[in-house]
């Protein structure tokens, strides 16, 4: 008897697929056995459960048979939460039935995780290698899955950015799906100067400009002779290269600060000179004017004069 009851707690271990790796979903099936009212039941159970184990491995085989902690974590509290509320509405008379129904519920909530998890979660990257840590559906232990780039390249792409001649511009090399990756990563910076796409770039044109742990690094105070192509890459510390990606920067020059032009009113009548502007051909007549209105003038004062002159003479001797 003593070894029956040893053998009812130990589920067939090896058969684990996913849920019964959680611990929590251990003890609730052994419970679920031994609260069995007679040694006949508690083997029947026993029997279910078993079966359910083999389905749900098979359930997890269709399916990559891997999980991650975060999607075990929802199926587990989804068909702990189904369980109890069979324990709670659960017939005396019919538990074999029922115990059926729960387990076929478990490996339908199992399912349904999976098909989500291996659709959307397991491989998210577009571009890039991932190296993801995950849990084997069979041994319940956690191995590394690597997603390979759809692409088979780890380059993902160039993007074109233009920015001013003092202005800023930002360069984000990161993507939701590197914080799945396993290890230390660091994001690698390069440069290689002149205009975006004016030659064809050979690894020795790049420069190395920063090692970060930061996804992205803004470039402030810009020159023109700072545009170029820049490139940053996300690696391990062995140098194992899971992403990169290439920006093209140009840095537009700020307009020359000008004079404001003088603004020059267009000459009288359409005449090409201003009157006010003599030639040399009419300022020689309009000198020889001057010079003889002058001597004319000089003439005149002199006879008035020596006209005065004579008339007070003549007065003189009158008297």
């Amino acid at each position: 008897m003593l070894l029956m009851l040893v053998s009812l707690l130990c589920c067939v271990p090896a058969g684990k697929a996913c849920l019964q790796c959680d611990r929590r979903i251990r003890l609730l099936h052994e419970d679920f056995i031994l609260s069995a009212p007679s040694m006949g039941s508690q083997i029947d159970l026993k029997k279910i459960c078993d079966h359910a184990y083999v389905t749900y491995k098979d359930t997890s085989r269709e399916r990559k048979g891997v999980i991650d902690p975060t999607t075990l974590y929802r199926a587990r509290t989804e068909y702990q939460n189904e369980f109890d509320r069979f324990l709670e509405t659960r017939h005396t008379g019919s538990v074999t039935f029922e115990a059926i129904q729960i387990m076929e519920k478990g490996r339908k909530i199992l399912e349904e995780h999976l098909n989500t998890f291996i659709r959307d979660g397991l491989c998210p990257n577009k571009c890039g290698i991932l190296k993801r840590r995950v849990m084997d559906c069979f041994s319940c232990r956690y191995k590394i899955y690597i997603c390979p780039s759809p692409s088979g390249q780890q380059d993902c792409g160039e993007y074109p950015l233009l920015a001013e001649e003092g202005g800023q511009a930002l360069l984000n090399c990161f993507l939701p799906w590197h914080r799945l990756l396993l290890g230390k990563t660091e994001y690698h910076y390069s440069w290689a100067p002149g205009v975006p796409g004016a030659k064809k770039l050979n690894e020795s044109d790049f420069r190395a400009l920063v090692v970060t742990d930061d996804s992205s690094v803004v470039l402030n105070q810009l020159h023109v002779d700072e545009q170029g192509t820049y490139r940053c890459s996300l690696q391990n510390r062995n140098g194992t290269v899971f992403y990169g990606a290439t920006f093209l920067l140009t840095v537009a020059p700020l307009p020359d600060q000008t004079q404001r032009p003088v603004i020059t009113l267009p000459p009288p009548h359409g005449e090409d000179q201003s009157p006010f502007q003599p030639t040399e051909g009419l300022l020689v007549p309009v000198i020889a004017m001057v010079t003889a209105l002058s001597l004319a003038a000089s003439v005149g004062i002199t006879a008035v004069l020596g006209l005065v002159i004579n008339q007070r003479r003549a007065a003189k001797q009158l008297s």
